[in-house]
């Protein structure tokens, strides 16, 4: 086999690591006078999604919401896109306990595990456990509720048409308690690497990461710690086993006996891959998901910001080499400014977390921060995130909202309600023409599609389109059109007994399209 062959091969490899498959094939000889050709735009062919457990509250709904978006060239028929619990939901138990069951209760626990094992699989359509969502189509919407603090963690994979852009939303309410809140996150895609600035181990903070396996081998992974000084002490952090389709919560605070109230985690796999995500809860201001950052680059965009925020904070972590100074801004509605809580140059350094606290930056109108290389700065990848609150004393909600990059070519969030969502739309450089679905609802109702034109250095908060004669929720579907970059976010907010509860859910590109070189000789067994 030659080296050209080989490298296909890997190629079709890291495919399937990062979202799906394509099929690839090998190419033509070499023809030194032969223009190079343009890489086909094929869909993935399989995706995987991983939903943590949602809560440990007896108070909490949950709405799931799965949703792929239409009319994918190229994607072909049937498929299959399925949301099952994890087969090995864990328990933290003590080895005594074990002495002190009776020959019965030993009986039924061998009895549980023999059940367990006889049990189909549960990713896809060797699913172990019976799907508690299977979507159908694409271009509607499909949910399901649990209620109580055992809804289980859910792990899935979607393929053939189905793949290419599938999303699924998990929406928690929880009504009273330290948790209390709109708890809402994007279910993510296993991985590797995972950067969150902006989670804690305050004492007012109960942050857990959850790591999430899809596979049907275990997987292990390190945590690491960084605080406004470098890295936090740790000696339980390396080495966490996260057994086959199982979730494992990780209780920060666990890690370290340092309490700091700004930390940046690390969340790497030394075998196997995870879904990782932080669940942050406040003392005062209940709780939220933290999602991972964007990939660490010299300048980034934060989308989101609600008009009406009274607290935002900016966490930011440079993980390479070299410090980085940053300039901060805000672009609003009108367009990008320095605001006075920023004047002055954002230092970090390497190996360090830094926080700049921007109070009440948006004065009434939505916003997005803008970070990138201060004035004669170096180009300094820097990953971050913003913890922002809305309310006052008493009646206060955060939510968390990381770094996020540009909609290049489709993105979409699902779970949308006729009240209560809105979407922004940020154009950090030139101006930008977007178009936005809005899907059939879950329940019923017709597709409406609306464009918007969002001013370059601005951003564009809206009321999202709702679908004709909706019934249930629906999903939103971004797709750029034409100009620069844009980069987007989703917020939902729900008033509860006073309290102004919310969740914003960034929109990343959702990568359905991948580049395959042209070739002849079919290699689709790879699959």
């Amino acid at each position: 086999m030659n080296r050209t062959t080989l490298s296909l091969i890997a190629v079709a490899t890291a495919l399937a690591a990062v979202t799906g498959f394509a099929a690839v094939s090998a190419p033509d000889p070499v023809d030194p006078t032969a223009t190079a050709k343009t890489p086909a735009r094929l869909p993935v062919e399989r995706s995987s999604l991983l939903c943590p457990a949602p809560s440990t509250s007896e108070l909490a709904e949950t709405v799931y919401t799965s949703f792929t978006p239409a009319g994918t060239p190229g994607a072909g028929t049937g498929g299959a896109a399925e949301l099952a619990p994890s087969a090995a939901p864990l328990t933290d138990t003590d080895p005594a306990d074990d002495e002190k069951k009776t020959d019965e209760d030993k009986a039924k626990d061998d009895k549980a595990k023999d059940d367990e094992a006889k049990a189909p699989a549960a990713d896809g359509a060797d699913a172990k456990a019976k799907p508690f969502l299977a979507l159908k189509e694409p271009g509607k919407p499909v949910s399901g509720t649990k209620k109580g603090a055992d809804a289980p963690a859910l792990v899935g994979a979607a393929t053939g048409p189905l793949a290419p852009g599938w999303t699924a939303q998990q929406t928690t309410t929880v009504t009273a308690g330290d948790s209390r809140g709109l708890l809402g996150m994007t279910c993510t895609a296993p991985g590797a690497d995972f950067w969150f600035p902006g989670a804690s181990t305050d004492k007012s903070r109960q942050d857990y990461v959850h790591l999430t396996n899809p596979d049907d081998t275990a997987a292990v992974a390190d945590i690491a710690l960084f605080g406004k000084e470098g890295t936090l002490k740790s000696d339980t952090g390396e080495g966490i086993p996260v057994p086959a389709r199982s979730s494992v919560p990780v209780l920060l605070s666990t890690l370290t006996g340092e309490a700091e109230p700004n930390v940046t985690v690390h969340v790497s796999t030394r075998t196997g891959r995870v879904g990782a995500v932080v669940n942050a809860t406040e003392e005062k201001t209940g709780g939220d998901w933290l999602a991972a950052s964007a990939d660490a680059a010299p300048r980034a965009v934060l989308p989101g910001i609600p008009g009406d925020a009274t607290s935002v904070r900016l966490v930011v972590f440079a993980p390479g080499e070299d410090d980085a100074e940053l300039k901060v801004q805000l672009a609003g509605k009108s367009g990008t400014i320095v605001p006075s809580s920023a004047a002055e140059p954002l230092n970090v350094k390497s190996g360090m977390t830094a926080s700049l606290d921007l109070g009440d930056l948006t004065k009434g109108e939505a916003g997005a921060v803008r970070i990138g290389p201060a004035e004669g700065g170096r180009e300094t990848p820097v990953v971050a995130a913003l913890r922002v609150v809305r309310g006052k004393g008493t009646d206060q909600e955060v939510a968390f909202i990381p770094a996020t990059g540009p909609v290049t070519e489709r993105a979409t969030v699902a779970d949308n309600r006729a009240k209560g969502s809105t979407l922004t739309l940020t154009a950090p450089d030139k101006s930008a023409k977007v178009k936005v679905t809005a899907s059939a609802g879950s329940g019923g109702g017709e597709q409406v599609v609306k464009t918007y034109t969002v001013k370059g250095g601005t951003t564009l908060a809206v009321t999202p389109p709702v679908p004709a004669g909706l019934k249930g929720s629906y999903a939103l579907t971004v797709e750029p059109e034409s100009g620069g970059p844009v980069h987007a976010a989703r917020a939902l907010a729900v008033t509860q007994d006073g309290v102004p509860m919310f969740t914003v859910q960034t929109l990343p590109d959702d990568r359905g399209m991948v580049s395959v070189p042209a070739t002849k000789e079919d290699l689709s067994v790879l699959k």
